[in-house]
């Protein structure tokens, strides 16, 4: 599988409307990071962030991580865990890692914290390096 940027990625895509516009990843050592503040728009229940924005920054900050180190992967399993809701206009920290690679698997790990490191959610997967 080829994987192509076309700039409409939901979460981090610059000519998706619609989209999260995720834009400020860095490294913070051996951790990939990436700053989010939830809108009203991306709600579930009134004034919680909605659990699949959630997921998706989970998603993307360990995609993104491997992207960045110049390996093109997709997610071929996550399991989340939801340890408290997000409140919409809190901002938020996601931070990824690499936990092991073996040949095309490479297995990462993700959190979602609060400013005072409460963790909202973590994230446990297995991702499958795509063929160029």
């Amino acid at each position: 599988m080829q994987l192509r940027d076309d700039r409409w990625c939901f979460a981090c895509g610059v000519d998706n409307p619609h989209g999260l516009h995720l834009d400020d990843f860095r490294f913070q050592g051996d951790k990939y990071v990436c700053t989010f503040t939830p809108q009203r728009h991306h709600q579930g229940w009134a004034d919680i962030t909605h659990g699949g924005i959630v997921a998706t920054l989970l998603d993307e900050v360990m995609t993104r991580m491997l992207a960045a180190q110049g390996t093109e992967a997709v997610t071929a399993e996550v399991t989340i865990r939801y340890h408290q809701p997000l409140s919409v206009g809190q901002q938020t920290l996601a931070r990824g890692w690499v936990t092991s690679r073996r040949g095309p698997l490479i297995r990462a790990a993700a959190e979602v914290l609060l400013p005072d490191d409460t963790v909202i959610a973590t994230a446990h997967a297995k991702l499958m390096v795509s063929s160029k």
